[in-house]
């Protein structure tokens, strides 16, 4: 299977993690030239953008969440609210998804 696909069915069983838990997706794969966000969701007026990371194991997943990409997230984030309008507060979290398993990580920061 493709590294494309495998995001995909990753970002799938994230979606139904996050809406298991009460979110709304508002958002998915969203790009512009600063880079890409997987995932946009809204809970208690809170949006989420979340950065889903799919390994064989959860520290070769954790340590793909470099400061570069943190870097590029922000920026590609900065366009997107400029862009949709939004002005409420956000974070950044990561789900990690290893086979079945699905970690969430809260407000990750440089």
């Amino acid at each position: 299977m493709h590294s494309k696909a495998k995001g995909n069915i990753a970002e799938d069983k994230g979606c139904e993690y996050l809406r298991s838990r009460g979110f709304r997706i508002i958002d998915r794969n969203v790009y512009n030239r600063f880079g890409e966000v997987d995932i946009v969701a809204l809970k208690d007026q809170v949006l989420h953008f979340v950065e889903v990371k799919s390994a064989q194991s959860y520290e070769q997943a954790v340590n793909n969440i470099t400061a570069s990409k943190l870097q590029k997230l922000n920026r590609t984030i900065q366009t997107y609210l400029q862009k949709t309008k939004y002005s409420m507060d956000y974070c950044i979290d990561a789900l990690i998804v290893v086979d079945e398993s699905i970690e969430w990580i809260e407000n990750i920061t440089l």
